[in-house]
């Protein structure tokens, strides 16, 4: 099976390096210099450093030959591992070079102004090139550390996509060694999930910074998937995803595991760290601040109550101390649960 990963990140090399063991893969990345040298040294030095990758894995800095790359093989994967805020030119791009795609992306988040959801993009650009007919494209999401699946550590994900014949190929392409993949037809809950979870991750990570105890980590992760699975219904995901791999297992790893990045992020903002210090410092994507204020958004014109979420988005963009914001939440009227 010949597979192209679109991203040399942490995450799209980890994956590649996995598929590599068993398929044809090539990594595609924009900077040809830092390509080059994982070629030579079979380690992301950047984004993995001091893990070794499967000597297997073939990288590629010319765009079109690491597309065609897939062309020949009926059950070739496009795989886009670049933030939510390149898969729309990713997709078109994509789109432009033939028919019948076969593409999912790894992003999580809600794209900037619009506050459209991945799967929404990737179908604006392929109905504009006219390739929506014949296209197979979803999201390969869930609990998962880069640096953990390149290590080759026990992975789950959840790959939610337009045809079952989709799935088939990702579970052909990935689920191997120690990586499962489970299928579902649900794209808006696991994209939902996937990006709620950040922002819930930021909330978690400022309790711990306060030193507030397991107990209140427990709350927020309990209600923070409340406030995930309300706003993902209402947008037409099915309640059984949150209560899977791309809902609450995400949200359990993304808001305790001392890898997250949303985590470090709210940790860092209960020790009076500035937003601007904060992401000069972690020098990676934080995906939970992009997502902040269209999750709020998304929720009030749909009429979902999350408070969390308006608490992480009053300390992010508002000023408001982490304490206060926790005071806030717990001068909130009882009510049922």
């Amino acid at each position: 099976m010949k597979i192209t990963v679109f991203g040399a990140g942490a995450w799209g090399t980890a994956l590649a390096s996995h598929a590599a063991a068993v398929h044809d893969v090539v990594l595609w990345g924009r900077e040809a210099a830092g390509l080059a040298a994982i070629g030579a040294s079979h380690e992301n030095a950047t984004y993995l450093p001091g893990v070794a990758l499967s000597a297997r894995l073939a990288v590629q800095a010319d765009f079109e030959r690491a597309a065609a790359h897939v062309d020949a093989d009926p059950d070739g994967l496009l795989i886009v591992a670049t933030p939510v805020s390149g898969l729309r030119e990713m997709t078109r791009r994509l789109a432009a070079r033939r028919a019948g795609l076969r593409m999912l992306w790894l992003c999580k988040g809600f794209e900037a102004v619009t506050n459209a959801l991945p799967h929404q993009m990737v179908r604006e650009e392929l109905d504009a090139a006219g390739r929506l007919g014949d296209a197979m494209f979803g999201v390969l999401t869930g609990p998962s550390f880069a640096r953990e699946v390149a290590l080759g550590l026990p992975c789950a994900l959840t790959v939610a996509g337009t045809s079952p014949l989709l799935a088939d190929l990702a579970q052909q392409g990935f689920h191997h060694h120690a990586m499962r993949i489970y299928g579902s037809d649900d794209l808006v809950g696991a994209e939902v999930g996937g990006a709620v979870k950040n922002v819930l991750a930021i909330a978690t990570g400022a309790s711990d910074g306060l030193g507030l105890g397991l107990n209140a980590r427990a709350a927020l992760v309990t209600r923070g998937l409340a406030e995930m699975t309300r706003l993902g219904m209402a947008l037409g995901g099915r309640v059984e995803t949150f209560m899977g791999l791309a809902g609450v297992g995400d949200l359990i790893l993304t808001a305790t595991g001392d890898l997250s990045r949303n985590r470090k992020v709210g940790q860092q903002l209960a020790q009076g760290m500035t937003l601007e210090q904060i992401l000069t410092d972690l020098g990676h994507v934080a995906e939970g601040v992009r997502c902040a204020q269209a999750v709020a958004a998304l929720a009030a014109a749909h009429g979902v109550e999350m408070p969390i979420t308006r608490a992480v988005c009053a300390v992010l963009f508002d000023g408001l101390p982490v304490a206060d914001a926790v005071a806030r939440l717990l001068q909130r009227d009882a009510r049922d649960e």
